[in-house]
């Protein structure tokens, strides 16, 4: 049963998209270097081993994994083979402000989605929300100037961006609906996000495969190279994943979604620190807009 945005469930909703901001801003770094399924392979495997010392007990027969396989399998075809694989095919084909933009459309797509798979009503203070949270993100986007956004045009890449965010919220309504059997491996964080990555390593592993055999896949290895996947294995991957698991169960996926509107808002601000732009007014504005939709749909 969900508590509410309660200030541990604020916190742990926040971190997730600071650490998914610095996935984007590594993952557009290293796209001219490494295949875009491919780094989703290398990410989640690193992942793997970091997990593994934390919780190999979900992985022996008697742990409950194995009869609930088919659970797990669609949990991580939904977010670790599918949702990060289209991220990064999407940074390589389309623009960060298109992507992140199209991203921003994940809240509507948890209300859209808990309507009509949970029949959850959609109250209009969460109509209310949405709005104000999409608001604070365009404006993010455009730079404070509206001109930015109606100029805007669509590419293929974007459509990648729009399948994962359908996919996201998906994932995220399963993480709200837990079956009985499953209790005990949510129980630990570390097990949970474990008995995914095993699963996901599989799609991740099939979607590299195609790669290779039909596109020009690449690796350029370089130190940096090895620095930018610890960071996306650990940070954006395992960090984010348990507290992004955590923080969903105490708000409930409604509350969550708006959340990631966090997103775009920290890559504006992870670019000042790494490119040297200064922050500007509209971080600021934005930032009281994105807040507001979030309180706004989480009231009572």
């Amino acid at each position: 049963m969900t508590q509410g945005l309660t200030p541990t469930a604020a916190l742990l909703l926040v971190i997730p998209p600071l650490m998914w901001a610095g996935n984007a801003v590594v993952g557009r770094m290293v796209a001219p270097h490494i295949s875009p399924m491919t780094l989703n392979l290398l990410r989640w495997s690193i992942a793997f081993l970091i997990l593994l010392p934390l919780a190999s007990q979900v992985l022996r027969p008697a742990s409950g994994l194995w009869r609930q396989w088919r659970r797990f399998a669609l949990l991580s075809f939904f977010s670790i083979g599918g949702y990060n694989a289209m991220l990064y095919l999407a940074l390589h084909t389309s623009t960060a402000i298109n992507v992140t933009l199209v991203g921003a459309s994940t809240p509507v797509w948890m209300l859209l989605l808990g309507r009509i798979l949970y029949g959850v009503p959609v109250s209009s203070r969460q109509m209310l929300g949405s709005v104000l949270s999409i608001g604070g993100v365009l404006m993010v986007l455009g730079r404070g100037d509206w001109e930015v956004i109606s100029h805007l045009q669509l590419v293929p890449g974007d459509l990648y961006v729009l399948v994962a965010s359908v996919g996201w919220a998906a994932y995220s309504w399963l993480l709200a609906h837990p079956t009985p059997e499953s209790a005990g491996i949510r129980a630990n964080w570390a097990t949970f996000l474990l008995g995914q990555v095993v699963f996901g390593l599989g799609w991740s592993a099939l979607f590299t495969g195609g790669e290779w055999l039909l596109t020009p896949a690449h690796i350029d290895w370089s130190g940096g190279l090895l620095a930018a996947l610890a960071f996306i294995a650990l940070c954006p991957a395992v960090i984010a994943y348990g507290t992004w698991g955590a923080g969903v169960a105490r708000a409930g996926p409604a509350v969550a979604g708006f959340f990631i509107n966090l997103t775009p808002l920290f890559t504006a601000v992870l670019s000042s620190v790494f490119l040297g732009e200064a922050p500007r007014l509209y971080h600021a504005l934005a930032f009281v807009l994105i807040v507001s939709g979030i309180v706004m749909s989480s009231r009572k």
